[in-house]
């Protein structure tokens, strides 16, 4: 009798292991466990670390649907500064002459990326300690999906230790499929009307994608009469606006380009990664359920859960969301550094 129960308990506790959010609470990061849904069982990591589009706070928004909605377990780690706080204010550049007093960044929780089956890059120009700069390289050449959005391809100041063939990996330009080259849109003038490109509209990505729209600019991503890389397939283009609202005029004299594009990374063994990237992503823009759904759907596509995308399934907020703008004026804006807690 002891014995049946015994082994009972055991596989009790067995389930509630599997069942588990793969990462541990901590003060350090967010951690959503995941509902009921398609996602059940599998792990993104969304990664927050830039100083100007607000994804402090659209990381774990999106964190809280995905979990809710969708079923995945998602933690959000941050970039943080020495006393633990979220702190998009910290310089990417030493100031000149006082480059000894510069501090690199730092984004606890990275050895959680091992146990990710999808990580969504937010980053821009980080200076990482090497141990954490080889976490993320580890990732990039596991075969395993992502997504970056916004700046995430100028999101490291220097290059990651990444090579293939002997040849330096360019995160942004190889594995993305494009670095940001200049503003071709008016920074902070200007918005983004996104039209799902023709040839595309069966693609899984855009399935219910009806609207996107966007206060923030188009990027330029490659040379003026050139296009995406070979590999890269567009999805959505950008046509800039003459304002920042929904209903501006198109900017005749601004061609549209590429703002969300897929592809397949190939890692230093061979293996095949899907990788999506859209340009567009700032707090104020995921604010458009199009484009919450173009990147919900993303992530189903990235594990290989196409099958499992419905048009109707639900990106409404869990919990109230409401970024604040972009940009570097930090006190007129009311950025200040906060402990991850205040996220949640």
């Amino acid at each position: 009798m002891h014995s049946s129960i015994h082994h009972i308990v055991v596989l009790f506790l067995i389930g509630i292991r599997a069942l588990a959010h793969p990462v541990p609470e901590s003060p350090k990061w967010l951690v959503y466990p995941g509902g009921e849904g398609p996602g059940k069982g599998k792990h993104v990591i969304l990664i927050s670390a830039d100083q100007e589009y607000r994804s402090e706070q659209s990381m774990p928004m999106m964190a809280r649907i995905l979990s809710k909605h969708h079923g995945f377990d998602c933690t959000v780690l941050f970039g943080v500064n020495e006393k633990g706080e979220v702190d998009p204010t910290m310089p990417v550049y030493p100031k000149k002459g006082k480059e000894d007093e510069f501090k690199p960044h730092d984004i606890p929780g990275l050895e959680h990326l091992a146990s990710a089956n999808l990580v969504i890059f937010f980053t821009r120009l980080l200076t990482l300690p090497a141990e954490q700069q080889k976490q993320i390289v580890s990732y990039l050449d596991s075969g395993k999906p992502m997504i970056a959005l916004r700046t995430a391809n100028h999101g490291f100041r220097g290059p990651l230790p990444y090579k293939i063939d002997g040849k330096r990996v360019n995160f942004g330009n190889d594995v993305l499929g494009g670095s940001f080259m200049g503003h071709h849109g008016r920074w902070h003038a200007d918005s983004t009307r996104g039209a799902i490109v023709k040839e595309q509209k069966k693609h899984p990505i855009v399935t219910g994608v009806k609207d996107i729209w966007g206060p923030s600019d188009v990027y330029r991503t490659y040379k003026e009469g050139t296009s995406l890389p070979k590999g890269c397939t567009a999805l959505v283009w950008g046509q800039p606006l003459m304002g920042r609202q929904p209903e501006d005029l198109p900017n005749q004299k601004k061609e549209p380009l590429p703002v969300a594009w897929f592809k397949t990374w190939k890692t230093s063994n061979g293996k095949s990664a899907r990788v999506f990237h859209s340009t567009m992503g700032s707090g104020k823009d995921l604010e458009s359920a199009g484009l919450r759904r173009l990147v919900i759907n993303a992530t189903y596509w990235g594990m290989g859960l196409e099958s499992s995308i419905c048009p109707t399934s639900s990106v409404d907020y869990v919990g109230p969301y409401k970024p604040l703008a972009s940009g570097f004026n930090y006190e007129k804006l009311g950025v200040v550094p906060k402990l991850p807690a205040a996220y949640k």
